[in-house]
């Protein structure tokens, strides 16, 4: 499965608004009435945890299959990661982010199909960087096929049916900085929203937990553990499962005292192909509900800055 993986700065410095001023600016002000349930009363979630190494056995599809039917996420363990390379993972993103605004507005790249990285547009002065990246993605690109052949399975259906569906697959990385934040029941980190993937693969930070996810019109602490990797199903998850794996709702909280940084990865299939539900999922108990899709994410943002759910115009 090719891939394509880019490496995003979002298009405002938050980071450097934060150093340059303590107060926080009207924009990011969350403005229809912030929820009271935001920090210590939102309880934690079951971590929900995928033994990767165990994946062919019954009994995880029977976990994996829970998750993703009543959560739409879940913590792989034993992934074939080190703990040690995960924390250089966190390093070179904390070295990242230390560096000049000019360098940091540079680093916009392809580093999947190998002919299309640009190497000199590489930060020149984290001499580990492009290692450490690289090695990551790798591990991810076999990660996300590992997963979505799973994910067929645990709904009983052919292995390479999701991955058929998804055709050259696309990832998108971010390397998210989040600062503290003197207000923080008046600001969100990110707002809630879900996905507009099949699936997205999330470095956690180390130590400040901040992502909450949405269950039951509820919303529950996504637990910190530390060198696992947070999987949370995306609306095209929705779509081809036809309705079968629910989309993760989730938001990111701030906290008062310390910064957090974390690293999302986005699995997409080619945008220029149609993605819809799978016809082995569709029957007389359970007809097509999704229409299909073709370049899903350019409506998701467009529904998004609206505070809108793309999936709802699929809906049949």
């Amino acid at each position: 499965m090719a891939a394509s993986f880019e490496a995003e700065l979002p298009s405002k410095p938050v980071q450097e608004i934060a150093q340059s001023t303590k107060e926080v600016p009207e924009r990011f002000i969350h403005k229809n009435g912030y929820p009271q349930d935001i920090h210590d009363s939102v309880p934690l979630m079951d971590p929900l945890l995928i033994d990767l190494s165990l994946i062919s056995t019954e009994a995880e599809l029977q976990k994996l299959q829970f998750a993703l039917t009543s959560w739409g996420c879940f913590q792989v363990i034993n992934h074939g990661m080190t703990s040690s390379f995960l924390d250089e993972v966190r390093h070179v993103a904390e070295q990242f982010f230390a560096l000049p605004l000019e360098e940091k507005q540079k680093l916009y790249l392809t580093v999947y199909p190998e002919d299309l990285r640009k190497l000199n547009f590489w930060p020149e002065n984290l001499p580990r960087f492009r290692e450490v990246v690289l090695e990551y993605v790798t591990n991810l690109k076999i990660m996300l096929e590992v997963i979505l052949k799973a994910i067929a399975r645990a709904l009983t259906l052919e292995e390479n049916c999701f991955l058929n569906e998804h055709g050259e697959a696309t990832m998108i990385a971010r390397f998210n900085f989040y600062p503290s934040c003197p207000a923080p029941q008046r600001v969100f980190g990110l707002k809630p929203h879900g996905d507009g993937t099949t699936i997205t693969m999330l470095l956690q930070d180390k130590e400040v937990e901040g992502l909450q996810v949405l269950k039951d019109d509820n919303w529950f602490r996504v637990p910190v553990i530390p060198h696992a990797i947070f999987i949370n199903a995306g609306d095209l998850a929705e779509i081809m499962s036809n309705g079968i794996i629910r989309t993760a709702v989730h938001r990111v909280v701030t906290n008062s005292e310390r910064e957090r940084i974390s690293l999302a990865v986005f699995c997409l299939p080619n945008p220029d192909a149609e993605t819809g539900p799978l016809n082995e999922l569709i029957n007389a108990d359970r007809p097509q509900m999704y229409k299909k899709v073709k370049n899903y994410i350019e409506l998701f943002f467009q529904h998004y800055q609206l505070g809108q759910r793309a999936i709802d115009v699929a809906k049949l």
